[in-house]
């Protein structure tokens, strides 16, 4: 049966809610509360709560189509990307999972339905492997799917028992592979000619079966559970016929684009595969908030954006093109994702600002190579250099062998592998996923929040943890964690903090919370006990009101400035994560440039005027699907159950909310943005007050501008008219005192012409020079050499702290004498070092006892040059 990508996606997402599974949309790229991913990469990564028992999603069947990158960390196919039938830096995958519901049994019967009834996949093409102790699954395969046993292969752990790490959730997998026919080289799974393309795995059925301690211990799980994973892009290109899958509909359709983009001929250029590939990965990132920087996420996405601009270079690209092919991808896959459509402004700009970078930094390695060439000795350049350029500056290797070539250099092939093999572990060892999941902090209670409308509320202690473990009761001064059946304390999440406040038995004080926790679905109190609790006590639960209600405030405000950001600045802005303190709150989003006064001005003025009108904030609990369609925005790096609170004000401002809010958008009473700065390529942050904090700060600045006035003898509506005519009038003055100072340096000048001596002929001019600045040196260096005419000429000038010493040599004489490395040979001397120019070069110090006996030394350095 052919299918188009786009209809073999519909078409595995319907099969399985037919058989009773939530169809749950892709995940971010980027991992939700998880760091010990770079990357989404599979389809289980957004569910691994849900099968480690720790979260609770009202379903225990699903069914997605997840995006999923692999270009960094433990997962890295770049090199790969182009060269191969089906490597990808981005790749969507297909899975059915099941939390504690069925198990093996349902679904091979799925996986089979699906491949033989659904999409017609002849049976005879199919072979199977199973884990080699794993007879359980080989029953079923043979005795009730009726697989021939010929069929199907026993494979030991490394490729068919999987794990989520060293210790935790484990199992067998069952793979199901495809066979391409005899005109293609390769043997079943399990012989010696597996590696060849014949027989390619199609899907991968995880058995999440045992939980592995750190001492080896294999216990079976309580709830066995079900991941499967089918990369779309491998099953559309056997369904559509084709042994590549840069041949199947969506890459045929962004190869035609380019080529024709780019002006080639030939479709079959592997650098068309490589572009075509890198704008899907690159378009999706940029559009889940990720932005090209030089360390985590942000450095892999510039490593792939350059990757793809010198393809498009080697096929002859002059101009910035990269963010033109966006436009193709939108057309492909812009009706399964919409969000590409909303982020085009963002995307394209990124791509184009990032590629004209980078042609500049193309400049500068060149530069820099060009540099060092002339300094190298012998023909080989250092693979320490190489990985430099590649590094730093993003210079391709093959460009830099490209101009070794041609200059008769080789490259350090093997230096260069060891940095890179040096750089690889590094990215390693910075994965977390190494963790052991038994030592994760949990509770196995779950806890009923009241905090909506309540501050204070009867409860009963359900659990007591101290230093992780469960404990019956707590002694005077002992730090714990104490759980509660129901409670108003609102946990941190969401980015407001959590709550503080007391825990009571008969009226009297026994615990201070001093901060509020989530525990999967418990609710844990942070603090100190002040006299014996126990277990199953009867508490009144207190939060500090005062302070819950200036989080409220921030919080609230946080929602406005939101929705304004996105009204002034426009639909890219995403949250990239807030802050909401009682004494202020911290927003950050996307967004590429710093906001002008105007922008600022503009968005402050219109959360006060939602604040004014006075809102009432409404909140409705809605599935996660009409949510969104509703309007309502979902915040980045959150995870959200099925069952969604959604919060408004007015029709300005619908978010997806579980934290706490006023009951007015009038209780806010005042915002004022304090700061707006960059913190991270395209991350911007501001950081803003509310209510009485607000009017203090406001007051505050009111009388700073008072003192001010005061001072310049002013009022204060005439301020900056003043300040003006101050400044212009300072200006004026340095202006003078700096026309005074070249002056005075011009005569110490004439008077230095007459300390120069000669040394074999060549005038040297070797002077202490005093009542000069430092930074007039360079203008005294100058005029020294225009007079002079031929000649060398050393300036030193010290106070008593540092050195300041400057070397010229003019132009006739710098193939024997360069100022670099004369003035490097004084710096030593002085504590300091220095550089620059054959003609130019300065160097500083930080020992002005040694001027001196340093000065009296270049007579006898030069004697040796001239």
């Amino acid at each position: 049966m052919k299918m188009t990508t786009a209809e073999l996606r519909q078409a595995f997402l319907d099969f399985f809610a037919s058989k009773q599974h939530q169809i749950v949309s892709s995940s971010s790229l980027v991992p939700a509360d998880d760091p010990t991913l770079l990357f989404t990469n599979a389809g289980m990564n957004q569910f691994k709560d849900c099968f480690l028992g720790l979260e609770d999603r009202g379903y225990s069947r699903a069914t997605s189509s997840q995006r999923c990158v692999r270009a960094g960390g433990k997962h890295n196919d770049l090199e790969n990307v182009g060269y191969t039938a089906r490597h990808h830096t981005f790749f969507e995958m297909l899975g059915n999972f099941s939390f504690g519901d069925y198990f093996k049994q349902e679904a091979i019967k799925f996986a089979w339905q699906f491949l033989t009834e659904v999409i017609q996949l002849p049976k005879e093409k199919l072979w199977v492997t199973v884990y080699t102790e794993d007879d359980e699954a080989a029953d079923i395969w043979i005795n009730q799917i009726g697989v021939d046993p010929n069929r199907l292969s026993r494979i030991g752990a490394k490729d068919n028992f999987w794990s989520m790490g060293d210790t935790g959730p484990c199992g067998p997998c069952t793979e199901i592979f495809y066979d391409h026919g005899e005109h293609i080289w390769g043997g079943p799974p399990g012989t010696p000619e597996e590696d060849g393309d014949r027989y390619i795995e199609i899907w991968n059925l995880v058995f999440m079966q045992f939980n592995r301690h750190a001492d080896g211990r294999m216990e079976p799980l309580p709830k066995p559970s079900v991941d499967t994973g089918m990369g779309l892009e491998r099953i559309a290109a056997i369904l559509q016929g084709v042994h590549s899958n840069y041949e199947i509909d969506i890459f045929v359709h962004l190869i035609d684009d380019i080529a024709q983009l780019l002006g080639v001929n030939d479709k079959s250029d592997k650098s068309l595969r490589v572009i075509a590939d890198h704008i899907r990965s690159c378009g999706f990132l940029i559009a889940d908030g990720v932005m090209p920087s030089n360390e985590g996420r942000g450095y892999v996405l510039r490593r792939i954006i350059r990757r793809a601009i010198r393809h498009g270079n080697k096929l002859g690209a002059e101009q910035v093109f990269f963010y033109k092919v966006y436009a193709s991808l939108i057309k492909q896959m812009g009706d399964a994702y919409p969000e590409l459509k909303t982020a085009q402004p963002i995307v394209e700009k990124v791509l184009r600002l990032e590629e004209e970078q980078f042609l500049k930094t193309l400049d500068r390695g060149l530069n820099i190579l060009n540099e060092s060439l002339a300094d190298l000795s012998g023909t080989v350049i250092p693979g320490e250099l190489v990985f430099k350029l590649y590094d730093t500056y993003g210079f391709p290797v093959d460009l830099t062998n490209d101009v070794a070539r041609e200059r008769n250099f080789t490259l350090d092939e093997a230096g260069f592998e060891a940095e890179m093999a040096a750089q690889r572990k590094r990215a390693q060892q910075a994965n977390q996923f190494g963790k052991d999941y038994n030592q994760t902090l949990s509770s196995s209670a779950a806890s009923e929040f009241t905090g909506y409308e309540l501050d204070a509320d009867q409860s009963e202690v359900v659990e007591i943890l101290v230093d992780g473990e469960t404990q019956p009761s707590l002694a005077s001064e002992q730090s714990a964690l104490i759980i509660l059946k129901n409670t108003p304390f609102y946990a941190e999440s969401g980015g407001q903090v959590g709550d503080t406040g007391v825990l009571k038995v008969n009226g009297e004080v026994v615990f201070e919370v001093q901060d509020t926790i989530k525990l999967g679905q418990a609710i844990a109190h942070k603090g100190i006990c002040l006299k014996g609790l126990q277990l199953n006590d009867l508490v009144t639960a207190e939060i500090d009101a005062q302070r819950r209600q200036q989080v409220k405030l921030n919080h609230s405000a946080t929602h406005l400035l939101h929705a304004a950001l996105r009204q002034v600045l426009g639909e890219h802005v995403q949250q990239k994560g807030s802050l909401v303190l009682s004494e202020k709150l911290r927003f950050d989003f996307a967004h590429l440039e710093a906001m002008t006064a105007d922008e600022l001005k503009i968005v402050e003025n219109l959360v006060n005027r939602e604040i004014r009108a006075n809102h009432s904030l409404t909140t409705e609990l809605m599935d996660i699907e009409s949510a969104k369609k509703a309007g309502a925005m979902a915040l980045f790096g959150e995870k959200y159950d099925d069952q969604v609170r959604v919060v408004s004000m007015g029709p300005f401002s619908m978010e997806l909310c579980g934290g706490t809010h006023v009951k007015q958008t009038g209780d806010i009473g005042f915002f004022k943005i304090i700061s707006e700065a960059g913190i991270a390529a395209g991350v911007r942050r501001i950081e803003a007050i509310t209510g009485q904090a607000a009017i203090d700060y406001s007051h505050h600045q009111a009388e700073l501008i008072g003192q001010a006035a005061a001072r310049l003898k002013a009022d204060p509506a005439n301020l900056i008219d003043k300040l003006t005519s101050q400044l212009e009038k300072q200006k004026k003055l340095e202006k003078e005192i700096a026309a005074l100072k070249d002056k005075l340096s011009g005569q110490a000048g004439a008077d230095l012409l007459n300390q120069q001596t000669q040394i074999n002929g060549v005038a040297v001019l070797v002077a202490e020079v005093k009542d000069v600045e430092a930074k007039s040196l360079r203008g005294l260096m100058d005029q020294l050499k225009q007079k002079i005419g031929s000649g060398v000429i050393v300036l030193g000038l010290k106070n008593d702290t540092k050195v300041n010493l400057i070397a010229g040599v003019t132009k006739d004489l710098t193939q024997k004498v360069k100022a670099g490395e004369l003035v490097a040979s004084l710096a030593v001397q002085v504590g300091g070092k220095g550089g620059g120019r054959p003609d130019m070069a300065q160097a500083g110090g930080s020992q002005p006892e040694n001027l001196t006996e340093a000065l009296e030394s270049v007579h006898s350095w030069l004697a040796t040059k001239l």
